[in-house]
């Protein structure tokens, strides 16, 4: 498996297998300081340009080569990169649906959803999980680190815009570290306007250049919430599961602090 990895065991999603539409080096349109792949390459930075970077049929290739007994409660498009980067996302999950009934979510970090064409290809997806880890410019620049073209107020109309357009798709996740905590009430109060279904609050519980918050810091900040729907990194269950291919799992996905 090149392009299929896991399944994993996800606080969010229970056993989740992933497929990466990047797959290769990181490719992102953030550098956030959390993240568990660690920085981009040198001259890797993404652009706002969508494009094919694996042919949607070595993708459904791979599909097609699972074991039919796999359990498996999301396919998740997440990975090495920014999903919606692919322009080959929907056809994907076109081709997988015809092959499952397995709900699909796509993990984003919601810097393309400003993007009409994006937001049509996710009508394609049972469960969009939207980045939102600030409540203003300076924030989100302060941790996200995004690449030149992005605009903060034009991340949250296209979070807005996916609301309006998959009320009951739409789901929120925000990622604490001690950079962003003392916006904790602004993003909070942005969650609230924006009415996801459910907002997934973590903190990097695996090793990266941020530290992470302690279970009762989060829950106090998970209480701010309120009342939306919530869970947190340290809240969500996690199912056994024993992936198919160790070696690419970890490539995309390290064990968390806790697991060594």
């Amino acid at each position: 498996m090149k392009y299929i990895y896991g399944p994993v065991p996800s606080w969010r999603l229970g056993s989740s297998l992933g497929i990466d539409l990047i797959s290769g080096e990181k490719y992102c349109t953030f550098g956030c300081n959390y993240c568990q792949l660690g920085p981009s390459p040198a001259g890797k930075r993404a652009s706002l340009i969508r494009k094919v970077f694996i042919p949607t049929a070595e993708i459904i290739k791979e599909f097609d080569s699972l074991p039919k007994e796999l359990y498996i409660d999301y396919i998740t498009f997440s990975g090495s990169g920014e999903p919606t980067l692919a322009s080959n996302l929907a056809e994907v999950a076109g081709e997988i649906k015809k092959r499952s009934k397995v709900p699909i979510a796509l993990l984003t970090n919601s810097s393309l959803l400003q993007d009409p064409g994006v937001r049509r290809d996710l009508a394609q997806i049972d469960l969009i999980l939207a980045k939102l880890d600030a409540s203003n410019a300076k924030v989100f620049n302060k941790v996200n680190h995004p690449v030149p073209g992005i605009v903060f107020e034009r991340i949250v109309e296209g979070i807005k815009a996916v609301k309006a357009l998959y009320p009951e798709k739409l789901a929120l996740q925000v990622m604490f570290s001690p950079v962003n905590k003392e916006d904790a009430e602004g993003i909070a109060r942005l969650s609230k306007e924006i009415g996801p279904i459910k907002v997934f609050i973590g903190t990097p519980v695996r090793e990266s250049a941020d530290r992470p918050l302690g279970e009762k810091e989060l829950g106090e900040i998970e209480k701010l919430f309120k009342p939306l729907k919530t869970v947190t990194v340290y809240s969500g269950k996690r199912p056994e599961t024993s992936p198919l291919n160790e070696a690419e799992t970890l490539k995309r996905r390290p064990k968390r602090r806790d697991e060594r």
